[in-house]
């Protein structure tokens, strides 16, 4: 294969790999999926249901962002965000405390978990 025609095949490669990637980021701006930033300073404990009473399946990083698909009352907890028995899920059967997450409201901004 010529010089020519090798990098117009990594031109078209490229070009391809960088449309999907748009495409992508377009679906996923269109669902409206935005993502929450956890407390500064925070590792946060992601349990398997919306209360303190559930099994912690993991510690979220300092830093992390996380998405919230569905809300739903459990356990009240006080963090830097106030007090709120609302639960976010962020992930099927994974649950953080509201009030660590900081999405600018004291209410629900997602839809009732069902």
């Amino acid at each position: 294969m010529t010089s020519i025609k090798r990098r117009a095949v990594v031109l078209a490669a490229t070009a391809g790999a960088f449309l999907t990637v748009i495409g992508s980021a377009a679906s996923a701006s269109a669902t409206g999926l935005h993502y929450y930033s956890v407390a500064p300073g925070v590792r946060l404990n992601v349990r398997s249901g919306p209360g303190t009473s559930y099994n912690v399946l993991y510690l979220l990083p300092e830093g992390a962002k996380v998405p919230i698909y569905c809300q739903s009352p459990g356990t009240t907890v006080t963090g830097p965000y106030g007090t709120s028995n609302i639960w976010d899920n962020i992930d099927n059967g994974e649950y953080v405390s509201d009030a660590y997450v900081q999405t600018g409201s004291d209410g629900y901004i997602a839809p009732r978990c069902s």
